[in-house]
Parts: C-alpha cells; sequence; structure tokens
C-alpha cells in the first residue's frame, strides 16, 4: 500500500475493463472502438446535426419533431428515393412540408418561428423544371388557408383574413409578407381561443351567456385593441390582454346595473363578433 485512496468501484470497474481491452488477442486488435465505428458510419454527425436542428427550430414537442426529422432524412435519402430523388416534390407535398415547418414552433419564440418560415419559404419557392423558383400568391394563399383550418379557426373569420393579407395567385411573395400573413393567422388561432375561453367564463357553462354582458365585454375588448392597425400582430394579443380580470368586472357590473332585459348570446356570435374586432385590426397586404 502507498497510502493513496484505493479506486472507488466505477474506476476500479473502467480500470478492469481497459486491462481487458489491452490484453485481448492480436486477431481483436484489428477492432474499431465504439467512438471509430460511430464516426465511419456518419453517426455522429448525424445526430450533430439532428440537434442543431432542434435548438433551431426550438419545436414544442422535440421527441416526435427528431422522430419525423430521422423519418424525412431516411425518405429523402438516394437510396431510398432512387429516381424519384432527381424530382422535386409537387404542391401538395411541398405545402404539407412547409405546414410541418411553421407550426413547430410558438410565434412568440421569434428567432426559432423566423426561421422556420424561412424554411417553409424555401421549399414552397423551390423551382422545378416546369416553373420558375419563388412563391407565387396561390401557393401563399393555400398555406395560410391550412394554417387556418388545421388549428380550427372560425370559417368565417379565416376567410375574412385571408380576405386582407392574400395576394393575387399569379403575384411573387416577398418573405415579408409570407412571413407577414403565416404569422398574422397564428394570432388569429391563438386570438380566437382565448376569446372561446373568455366566454366559457360568461357562459358559466350553459352555452349561452347574458347579451348585456357580452357587448360590455366587447366593447372593453375593443377599447383595448385600440383604434387603427397595427404592423405586429402578436400585439393584438398583448393589447388583448390588457383587459385583465379588474376591468372585465367593472364591464360586466356596468352592463348589469343597465337592468335591461337582453336577449343571451352564443359562443357562435360571441366568437364571430371577438374576431371580426381583430380582423378589423388587421393591416391589409398591399
Amino acid at each position: 500500500q502507498d497510502g493513496r485512496n484505493p479506486p472507488s468501484p466505477p474506476v476500479a470497474k473502467m480500470a478492469a475493463y481497459e486491462k481487458r481491452r489491452a490484453a485481448a488477442p492480436a486477431a481483436d486488435s484489428g477492432l474499431e472502438s465504439e467512438a471509430e465505428f460511430l464516426l465511419r458510419a456518419g453517426v455522429t454527425a448525424m445526430v450533430r446535426e439532428a440537434l442543431l436542428k432542434v435548438l433551431e427550430a426550438r419545436p414544442e414537442e422535440p421527441v416526435s419533431f427528431l422522430a419525423d426529422y430521422f423519418e424525412r432524412l431516411v425518405l429523402g435519402s438516394p437510396g431510398a428515393a432512387g429516381e424519384a430523388a432527381a424530382e422535386l416534390p409537387g404542391p401538395p407535398q411541398r405545402l404539407a412540408r412547409a405546414l410541418w415547418y411553421v407550426r413547430l414552433a410558438h410565434h412568440s419564440h421569434r428567432t426559432a418561428f423566423d426561421s422556420n418560415a424561412g424554411a417553409a419559404y424555401e421549399v414552397l419557392g423551390a423551382g422545378g423544371r416546369r416553373r420558375k423558383a419563388g412563391v407565387d400568391g396561390r401557393l401563399y394563399s393555400e398555406l395560410l388557408r391550412r394554417i387556418c383550418q388545421h388549428g380550427g379557426a372560425p370559417a368565417e373569420a379565416a376567410a375574412a383574413l385571408l380576405g386582407r393579407v392574400r395576394c393575387r395567385d399569379h403575384e411573387a411573395v416577398p418573405f415579408d409578407v409570407f412571413r407577414y400573413g403565416v404569422l398574422t393567422c397564428f394570432v388569429l388561432l391563438e386570438f380566437a381561443a382565448k376569446a372561446d375561453a373568455l366566454f366559457g367564463v360568461l357562459d358559466g357553462g350553459s352555452g349561452a351567456a347574458d347579451g348585456r354582458v357580452c357587448q360590455a365585454v366587447l366593447r372593453a375588448l375593443e377599447d383595448a385593441l385600440g383604434a387603427g392597425h397595427c404592423a405586429v400582430p402578436s400585439r393584438y394579443l398583448e393589447a388583448g390582454s390588457k383587459l385583465g380580470p379588474d376591468g372585465l368586472a367593472l364591464a360586466m357590473d356596468r352592463a348589469l346595473q343597465e337592468r335591461k332585459l337582453g336577449a343571451s348570446m352564443s359562443r357562435e356570435e360571441f366568437l364571430k363578433k371577438a374576431t371580426a374586432l381583430f380582423i378589423a385590426k388587421v393591416k391589409p397586404v398591399e
């Protein structure tokens, strides 16, 4: 004994493992290590790239993102695609892939959202043998329609919004317009969800709420949104958040003090009126 502390069990096990490897027969000396195998097979670089994609996209469901990423990697390889790999996917496939990109990260994660929007823009704008590179108004408008459809936006509100941010089919859509339209659609979805939750407070689970209270809340919401158009759609949600519990309580109390008989308001009518307030503030694409 030299007076030093004996190695801990994990260290001792590792030392014994390395000793066995050093004493292995000469025939085994040609076997590559685990790290060498991963490097030779390209797995290390592949996993590193996948992790970088996760950090870049910041998806809300990273595991699902990775599963889809590796699936697309396999399907997109020359061996899997064969001669078809030379052909760009058609509009339906490009639209599906672009929709996948823009739904990866919440719009509040600005860097990730912008990066994903850029990837979607490149996918839609990929040129082929019969078309020039670039996103046209037809693909742009169809992507916006799918965003609203997949998000469950009220059909009437979605149609009204698309009427303000769509481009003509033959027009070339620059990226800033593309990003603005995509972002506005996602903000509409969130705004509609918040309005729906608000109505759930007003109706108490009955499916219908006092019309006087609903109108008072809508007026308070309109005041919170303010006048004029805003170039940043996400600020509509910030403005709507100013309609806090105190503001709601005052608006509802004033409505009840009027002591006027009023008809009830349904959820559909309330959402229609609330989303109309939002759409009125959206700056049209010129």
